[in-house]
């Protein structure tokens, strides 16, 4: 009797351990968990991205948002320091810089970019009473860029480095601008307008500083990555969706 009694717990716990096993299998296989697309972004350059109350929002963040719809994968937007996107890329799988990045060709050495999505200009920002009437009054000036921007590649090439002054964020700079650290910001377009309009007694130049191409910065040789978000991105310029979500934005004027 304690033989066959001994048998069947056995049977029974042998059942058990092949349902648990086949429980984890259907967890792990069942089809229902998307695979993880990450955005690398810096939010504090509107209306590109930015925070809205705990969320990143903006023209990059909605845009991330298709191409992961389009690709059927869970976007998951990462916030950091402007100048670490870069090195996240490369370290990480299923990941791209998108933060009103442009394409230069010192990145181009340690990242593969997509088809360019949006156009943009450097431009600079002056207190109202500054004597910097154009860019070259610039010269022999404290010029505010966030680290690692074109901004602060362009203006330390043409100006020196010590001229110029490099925050980790772009609020920063303003920040010195209005506080007298500076004497003048250099940043992209779109986010210098809503800077001006947020702080009173700032303007903006006239003159353009420079013309940009944004793109999506990829880990250098994924071609697989860098062929699915170039599609994506593509598909999404060519139906209409890009210029939508700028529009959104960055409304046109009529």
């Amino acid at each position: 009797m304690k033989k066959i009694l001994a048998l069947v717990l056995a049977l029974v716990l042998c059942l058990g351990c092949f349902a648990a096993c086949g429980g984890n299998d259907a967890d792990t296989n069942d089809g229902t968990e998307k695979e993880v697309l990450t955005m690398c972004t810096n939010a504090t350059f509107p209306p590109y991205e930015y925070y809205d109350g705990d969320k990143i929002i903006g023209i990059d963040a909605e845009i991330a948002q298709a191409i992961a719809d389009k690709l059927g994968m869970e976007l998951v937007i990462e916030d950091m320091e402007f100048n670490s996107i870069i090195s996240y890329v490369n370290a990480n799988e299923n990941a791209f810089g998108m933060a009103g990045m442009t394409v230069t060709e010192d990145r181009k050495k340690t990242v593969d970019f997509t088809t360019s999505y949006a156009k943009g200009i450097q431009s600079v920002i002056v207190k109202a009473d500054s004597d910097i009437k154009s860019i070259d009054d610039l010269a022999g000036k404290k010029i505010g860029v966030q680290l690692s921007t074109t901004g602060d590649i362009y203006a330390t090439d043409d100006f020196g480095a010590d001229f110029v002054t490099q925050y980790n964020k772009a609020t920063d700079c303003v920040l010195g601008l209005t506080k007298g650290d500076v004497d003048a910001v250099i940043i992209d377009n779109a986010p210098a307008q809503v800077f001006v309009q947020q702080n009173e007694g700032l303007v903006l130049l006239d003159a353009a500083y420079a013309d940009e191409d944004y793109a999506i910065a990829v880990k250098k040789g994924d071609a697989e990555l860098l062929e699915k978000l170039d599609t994506a991105i593509t598909e999404l310029i060519a139906d209409g969706t890009v210029a939508k979500i700028v529009e959104k934005y960055i409304p046109s004027e009529n």
